[in-house]
Parts: structure tokens; sequence; C-alpha cells
């Protein structure tokens, strides 16, 4: 059963989708232990497109999907730049935090969180499309 809606492009609208995020599982009877992660997981991605593309006004929409015992986290951002996360430079956690470059530990986060991550990108409309597949256990 698959859910989605879309948020302004606003960092406010986070309480929003935690709301959509939790009725999303309460409807589907997902175990509570995934909560953290979707919510991270979407904060992380939702907060990245409202921060780095600023050229775009459109709303971000959020879709949630349980197909073959695998949650789907689709999210589209419309009118903005390519930004591959899957093609994302790896971070270091070995290196102290003075030798670490600024940046990326969130994403280098949903990787490893993730089961599966897929990016797709239609330069006709500029959308940018991710996907994160999260097995349900």
């Amino acid at each position: 059963m698959a859910k989605e809606r879309k948020f302004a492009r606003k960092i406010n609208s986070l309480d929003s989708i935690f709301d959509f995020i939790k009725s999303f599982i309460n409807e589907n009877s997902i175990k509570g232990s995934l909560i953290f992660t979707i919510n991270f997981i979407i904060e992380e991605l939702f907060t990245n497109m409202v921060k780095y593309s600023t050229e775009s006004s459109e709303d971000i929409l959020i879709r949630l999907d349980i197909d073959n015992d695998s949650l789907s986290t689709i999210l589209i951002d419309t009118d903005v730049n390519s930004y591959d996360i899957t093609e994302t430079e790896e971070v270091d956690t070995t290196l102290s935090l003075e030798d670490r470059k600024v940046g990326g530990l969130g994403v280098h986060l949903v990787k490893t969180m993730a089961d599966d991550i897929k990016y797709e990108y239609n330069s006709n409309k500029r959308q940018s499309t991710i996907t994160v597949i999260k097995h349900l256990e």
C-alpha cells in the first residue's frame, strides 16, 4: 500500500513529515523500531534538498510504499540540478574529527542504514528521484 504527500520546501515541514511517516507505519503494522531509521533517512534527504537546491520553490513529494517485505521511501524533488547521492565520496570514519572533511556524514549514515539506494534524474523535468529500500524484518 502506497501513500504520498507533498511537503513545503521548508525545514519546519519536518514535524508534518514525521506525522506522515508515523501514520503510514501504524496503518501498515510495521515494527516501531523502524520509525527511527525511516525518520532519520527522510530527515537527512529532505533537509539536504531544502538546503542545497535553493533554486527551486517546488514542494518535495514523499512516497512510502510496501512491496515484497520491503519499505520504499521515495523523495522527488523538481526544478533542481542533478545530485546523485549514490556517487558521493565515502566518509572515512576512522579519521579523527580534525582530519575529516566537513559534510557528508549524514549521507554516509543514510547509505549505511539503507538496504539499497537508487537515484534517477529526469533532465527534461529537472526532477531528482531518490529511492531508499529498507527490508522489513
